[in-house]
């Protein structure tokens, strides 16, 4: 009886994460260095961002978080790693809406992130920015969506990849405005960011952090933002829906997940550190700065959040399948 006792005990504590080694282990966590897989290319605002955040998680925590790029197929290489890592809260994946949208728009990924991954924390989001090589003969975002109705597939706009947030409000952007304007795909925002400075590319949707210190030097020039106000960043710069295209609005979010099985207790204390980071003075003030909000969320709420994003993308993907 009393080994029947202990073995029901022991499913018990199985079940709900209780187990004492599972409180010993989030209580020693993180014993060693830990990895957050970015993947994306170098110096785009998840790469940007997963390095500020490790860096506080370093000071809080104790041991070192360190930045990993795994870039190529829209995210989805990267985001497998994570994936089939180890749950042990050592590899981290910092994401963000590529992979919401990943989950409709690339069917043949050999993982489904709210089975194979686990939420963490919400991070920050950013307005994007619709900005046009000089040499385009487009003043204004009316003036650029005419240009490109008189030239249907003539021109064309520049993506970190397919998936990525930019493919995806690039789309939506088509699809509202009525125009016809290709697709071209880079393997990261780097490499598109400097396909439409160089004049490669005649557009670009990109985040308002990364772009707009090419806009203040007159690399590229700003049509207009995403969200619903104008961005304190570009304050000059009218939104989409100001310049005429009623009811578009696109965003770049960004959060941390882990692989699915890493221990609650772990990923309490994680969401934990990540909340006080986020809410650190210097570090709202600095997004600010850069254009980007703070989101908080527990664990719990992410999921939510990551779910319905998936349905919304879900919804765009098939009306982007309809004009194809």
């Amino acid at each position: 009886m009393a080994g029947l006792r202990y073995a029901l005990v022991l499913v018990a504590a199985l079940l709900t994460g209780s187990m004492p080694g599972s409180r010993a282990n989030a209580e020693d966590y993180p014993a060693r260095p830990v990895r957050i897989i970015v993947p994306f290319g170098p110096g785009g605002p998840a790469d940007v961002v997963a390095r500020q955040i490790g860096s506080i998680l370093q000071e809080n925590l104790g041991q070192p978080f360190v930045v990993e790029n795994r870039t190529g197929a829209g995210g989805v290489i990267g985001t497998l790693e994570v994936a089939k890592a180890t749950a042990d809260g050592y590899t981290l994946l910092m994401m963000s809406n590529t992979q919401t949208a990943n989950e409709s728009l690339v069917p043949q990924r050999k993982y489904e992130l709210m089975r194979d991954l686990v939420p963490i924390a919400s991070l920050n989001t950013s307005d994007l920015v619709i900005v046009v090589h000089p040499s385009v003969q487009a003043k204004t975002l009316q003036e650029f969506i005419a240009l490109a109705k008189a030239q249907p597939g003539k021109l064309n706009y520049a993506s970190s990849g397919q998936g990525t947030p930019y493919h995806m409000a690039g789309e939506l952007f088509k699809a509202m405005a009525g125009i016809d304007v290709v697709h071209v795909p880079y393997r990261n925002s780097g490499e598109a960011r400097s396909g439409v400075i160089g004049g490669q590319v005649q557009m670009m949707i990109d985040a308002v952090p990364a772009m707009a210190p090419n806009v203040a030097e007159n690399q590229v020039r700003a049509l207009a933002t995403s969200g619903k106000i104008r961005s304190a960043v570009l304050p000059n710069v009218p939104t989409v829906i100001e310049a005429g295209v009623a009811g578009y609005e696109a965003t770049i979010w960004l959060g941390l997940m882990a692989p699915a099985g890493t221990p609650k207790p772990i990923i309490d204390k994680l969401n934990t550190a990540v909340n006080a980071a986020t809410r650190r003075p210097e570090v709202e003030k600095l997004w600010a700065a850069q254009g980007a909000v703070p989101m908080t969320m527990t664990p719990e709420r992410f999921d939510k959040f990551l779910r319905d994003d998936i349905v919304k993308w879900a919804d765009v993907v098939k009306r982007l399948d309809k004009t194809q």
